[in-house]
């Protein structure tokens, strides 16, 4: 089994609630995934000074591989020749040349995809045709058994209530490239909520079916829905045939991030089903 703890979209900035991030780093440390993946909009304006203060709460958590993709906020939205010319200059000087990445841990392969669009669909997003080969090549050398992760920034299954906005585009032909490969888990954020979907809401007849796990805003004031002003995030553990996700929320009278509620994902159900409601969680 692997775990990864799942935050996204921290939006270092205005927003930002330096407390929880406090919280998110220290949660790292107490459950000690074989991996930490953040989902986009790390930062608020993609501002050079709001990548150094991410960088250095990451940096908290360098003990862990580390997975990161770039969201819609990561690029600037109001400085337009910057967004025109070198949309992600600020990003890549502080996380690297490539924009895609693999991270190879013990029983799995984690493959970030950046679909963020800045000189096209800004907030929907886009995957590229070259990102799915991408994507397949490094999943080509993946060994039978081990785990194979997706992570995106923008959302590819509708929320209940409307919040995140469009999809994808091509949401129902990327998740059947994804299914293809054998991919047991799509990571990604945007949406400000909780919200466990599948591949089976867009193609109920394609099965068994690929699941989906977006996380809520896990370090700053814009939740959204019924996670209004709450911050989140997910600790996620795939086994051969599950997934599993604990939900976590920031408590203030603690300080910390307490475990919600559990949900599991098997070809079996090809659903979600809840394990335990909130409140039932332990500790892991």
């Amino acid at each position: 089994m692997v775990a990864i703890l799942h935050g996204s979209d921290l939006q270092f900035g205005r927003p930002y609630l330096p407390g929880v991030g406090a919280a998110f780093a220290g949660l790292v440390r107490s459950t000690d995934p074989d991996v930490v993946v953040v989902s986009g909009d790390l930062t608020q304006r993609a501002k050079a000074r709001e990548f150094v203060g991410v960088k250095k709460l990451l940096d908290e958590c360098a003990e862990w591989p580390l997975v990161v993709t770039p969201g819609n906020h990561d690029v600037p939205l109001y400085r337009f020749w910057e967004r025109l010319l070198d949309p992600y200059r600020n990003w890549r000087r502080t996380f690297g040349p490539d924009l895609d990445t693999v991270v190879r841990v013990p029983g799995a392969t984690v493959v970030a995809l950046n679909s963020s669009a800045p000189r096209r669909a800004i907030v929907a997003g886009r995957l590229r045709r070259r990102q799915i080969h991408f994507a397949e090549e490094a999943f080509r050398s993946t060994a039978p058994g081990e785990a194979r992760i997706v992570v995106t920034h923008h959302h590819f299954v509708p929320t209940a209530d409307g919040e995140g906005g469009r999809t994808l585009p091509e949401a129902r032909g990327l998740l059947r490239e994804f299914r293809r490969m054998g991919v047991d888990v799509i990571l990604g954020g945007h949406v400000h909520q909780t919200h466990l979907s599948s591949s089976l809401d867009l193609s109920p007849d394609e099965r068994p079916g690929v699941p989906l796990v977006a996380c809520g805003t896990t370090a700053s004031r814009r939740g959204r829905g019924v996670e209004s002003q709450r911050n989140s995030l997910a600790l996620v553990r795939v086994a051969p045939g599950e997934v599993r996700v604990t939900s976590y929320f920031f408590e203030s009278g603690s300080g910390a991030f307490e475990p919600s509620a559990e949900w599991t994902f098997s070809p079996d159900s090809d659903a979600w089903t809840r394990l335990r409601a909130p409140g039932e969680v332990g500790r892991p």
